[in-house]
């Protein structure tokens, strides 16, 4: 194949990785999420912990609400209370969860006033002053919101049973603070600090050891340059791996984390491999309120919220292996697999024994994919895990992240960005680690590098989008993912 039809066609292939509402890793992936950032799942990464005296523990980081702009204020960046997130585990194979974590949230606004012209008066910000200290619970009465969050925990099927709160074993509490986003430098003397103090120790009922857990905003940690994509696809995928990074468009962007690090007892059985993804639900009913707040004004008018929500949950958002609904599943599908569970995936499963990208790449630019049906590789990278790395034993095919928490720990220094496909087994495909370059990855992937050369020629190249991710951009501690942009730099005099 000559060079300048493999280009086109790979261009082709970042392309539709990123478009059909697809924007980055799992952002307004498809039509009825884009509607709901609060719920949009992003990113999913799932590992066992790299931090210094830690790899007994697997982190679990579900993140939401994507393409966050840092000086979006003056609400800024809430998850939503009438919402469920759910971080799911299967430790037997069977594509059914047998551990729930299930994370609820409250934004208890403090209706903060100062007094005008003899009343009191509301103010519309989220902070009255400077915020300097770290302890979640200091200075209070300068914070206009509160946002605390409880996580449940259901053994069996997710909703079989009413969940077990787990406790901050630091506080015998069953509430947990979420720090406020990043307003800005003057807002906050040292957010780093204030946010990597609401890091809490976590009893979960039925494990013996506490974990970690955090939730908050935390910078986003994938890599892409979508407007050179959207640009008539202008980029290089034979060039460097690097060879674009000043032009990263979700750089200066935000996510919020739900993050938590428990021991891998706590998650494994009998065998040491287990499946995880994390879900977002939603109310089935809502009612719009015509008078949100009440009809007056003046100060204490706090009335009925803009919507009232009942009914059953609702899954409205799905991810484990990143860019399954973007890069695989038709665009009529899109909702559908955001709905359904792994238990169900054999409807999708052509999407994975049939892959149309590489066809299409074939089709249109004469780019030899590979002529290999059905593709047992992609089934193994996606559905059932890879035979002597990450397969449980009896497994149901189904798409979710796996992970064998006995692969040894890669240290931060030494990691490879590609993972397992470079010999680094404890990277991606087996779990997700955040260094890990899922783009780079799963275009090679797709074009048949887990194939004999002869079978997949193409997928035997250096193919990359031009924006690395490795795991010098992230913490070597929990919750691994750095602090956020904030919304203003320095103190104007």
């Amino acid at each position: 194949m000559k060079t300048t039809q493999l280009c086109t066609a790979l261009t082709l292939a970042l392309s539709i990785l990123v478009s059909g509402n697809a924007i980055a890793s799992s952002h307004r992936e498809a039509p009825f999420i884009s509607e709901h950032p609060r719920v949009d799942g992003t990113d999913f990464y799932m590992f066992r912990s790299y931090e210094t005296g830690r790899s007994d523990f697997v982190t679990l980081v579900a993140n939401y609400l994507p393409l966050q702009d840092a000086y979006g204020g003056p609400n800024y960046f809430q998850l939503d209370p009438e919402a469920l997130y759910e971080i799911h585990i299967d430790n037997n194979g069977d594509a059914i969860e047998d551990i729930t974590f299930q994370f609820r949230f409250n934004n208890a606004y403090q209706n903060a006033a100062i007094p005008v012209g003899g009343q009191m008066i509301p103010v519309p910000l989220l902070a009255l002053g400077r915020i300097t200290g770290s302890d979640p619970n200091s200075q209070d009465s300068v914070k206009n919101l509160v946002e605390t969050y409880t996580v449940g925990v259901i053994r069996g099927g997710r909703r079989a049973s009413t969940p077990q709160l787990a406790t901050n074993t630091a506080t015998s509490s069953t509430t947990f603070r979420k720090p406020l986003d990043n307003i800005g430098e003057k807002t906050f003397a040292a957010y780093e600090a204030y946010a990597d103090n609401h890091i809490f120790p976590i009893a979960v009922p039925g494990c013996a050891t506490p974990g970690r857990v955090f939730v908050g905003q935390r910078r986003d940690g994938f890599r892409i340059p979508l407007g050179e994509v959207f640009d008539l696809i202008n980029l290089n995928p034979l060039g460097p791996a690097n060879g674009i990074a000043a032009l990263d468009d979700v750089i200066d962007k935000n996510v919020t984390s739900i993050s938590l690090e428990l021991p891998i007892s706590c998650l494994t059985t009998t065998q040491p491999i287990i499946g995880g993804w994390t879900t977002a639900s939603l109310r089935r009913a809502r009612t719009l309120n015509p008078t949100p707040g009440g009809t007056s004004t003046v100060p204490n008018s706090a009335g009925p919220p803009a919507a009232i929500e009942g009914g059953s949950f609702v899954q409205v958002s799905r991810l484990g292996t990143p860019l399954v609904n973007e890069l695989v599943i038709g665009l009529g599908d899109k909702d559908r697999f955001n709905a359904s569970e792994p238990r169900n995936d054999g409807q999708f499963a052509a999407y994975v024994t049939n892959p149309t990208l590489p066809e299409l790449i074939e089709i249109l630019f004469a780019a030899q994919a590979p002529d290999v049906f059905p593709r047992t590789d992609l089934v193994a990278a996606a559905l059932t895990g890879v035979a002597g790395l990450n397969q449980p034993p009896g497994v149901t095919a189904s798409e979710m992240l796996r992970l064998n928490t006995s692969t040894a720990v890669t240290a931060a220094a030494m990691q490879n960005r590609l993972g397992v496909i470079a010999n680094d087994n404890a990277g991606f495909p087996n779990g997700r680690r955040p260094g890990d370059d899922v783009v780079d990855i799963l275009l090679r992937v797709m074009m048949g590098v887990l194939l004999p050369p002869a079978q997949a020629p193409a997928g035997q190249l250096a193919l990359v989008d031009g924006v690395e991710v490795n795991a010098s951009q992230f913490r070597t501690t929990f919750p691994y993912l750095v602090t956020p942009v904030p919304g203003a730099v320095g103190v104007i005099p």
